[in-house]
């Protein structure tokens, strides 16, 4: 069964005007996209600037975010360069009741096999999330390896139809997108969800495009090319704008 169906959120990490974690305010937008519809919410992943973030803090914002959304799916973003402190925030996020976890491959791995059977074995009962994401951790997982992987579903970040396709004929498991724009294909394709940051600044109108509105998809078109702009910045000024949070920036 997929640990989630529809969108989710992966969330942004609000920063105070000192650059220290917001962890209220990061917490309490998370409820905020809840109450608006997003089925689940992905802490720590790339959207939420986890490589300039300490592990304390990572699992700072596991405890927050589960605490502020109690009833709904939190996925918490384990990933790291080595399977030691994958391991090790794995079994933290676990502690803190996480619905799953989802981790990127490392760069420059090209079979990640051993890193995420260590990520399974400190996830214990709670379900693992492969993520693919060749264009930030190359080379990302190769479709032939997923099969072999101890994993529970996987979110593919590389907006490539000919991999998501190949991947729905192939591997059985539940799928995410993490590409706003191709929504509409995924969801008629029968994907599982998707993993996305623009559901940040357009949670209502992700969930229509997946659900199959073709004119949702193209309103979202302004949104999803100003949200990759200078990413994470553009996601930021997106949401500001939007919910008049923080759009402070640690990444560069």
């Amino acid at each position: 069964m997929p640990v989630f169906t529809g969108v989710g959120v992966a969330l942004v990490t609000l920063f105070d005007d000192t650059g220290a974690v917001d962890y209220s305010a990061t917490a309490s937008f998370a409820a905020r996209l809840v109450s608006l519809g997003v089925r689940a919410v992905i802490v720590a992943g790339t959207t939420g600037e986890v490589d300039t973030l300490y592990d304390e803090e990572r699992i700072g914002l596991f405890a927050a975010v589960r605490a502020a959304v109690p009833s709904a799916v939190v996925v918490a973003g384990t990933g790291a360069a080595s399977t030691r402190q994958a391991r090790a925030l794995t079994a933290a996020a676990r502690d803190h009741g996480v619905d799953a976890v989802l981790a990127r491959s490392p760069r420059g791995v090209a079979d990640p096999t051993g890193y995420y059977e260590g990520i399974a074995s400190a996830a214990g009962e709670v379900p693992v999330l492969a993520y693919h994401y060749p264009a930030v951790a190359p080379p990302g997982i190769p479709l032939e390896l997923l099969a072999k992987l101890p994993i529970q579903g996987c979110k593919d970040s590389s907006g490539d139809m000919d991999r998501l396709l190949a991947t729905l004929v192939s591997w059985p498991h539940p799928l995410y997108v993490g590409s706003a724009s191709i929504l509409l294909q995924a969801g008629a394709l029968g994907v599982a969800g998707a993993i996305l940051a623009l559901a940040n600044a357009e949670p209502r109108l992700c969930a229509a495009a997946f659900a199959g509105d073709a004119e949702a998809q193209l309103r979202l078109v302004p949104a999803h090319f100003a949200a990759a702009e200078d990413f994470p910045r553009g996601i930021k000024r997106l949401v500001a704008d939007r919910f008049g949070v923080s759009a402070s920036c640690r990444a560069g």
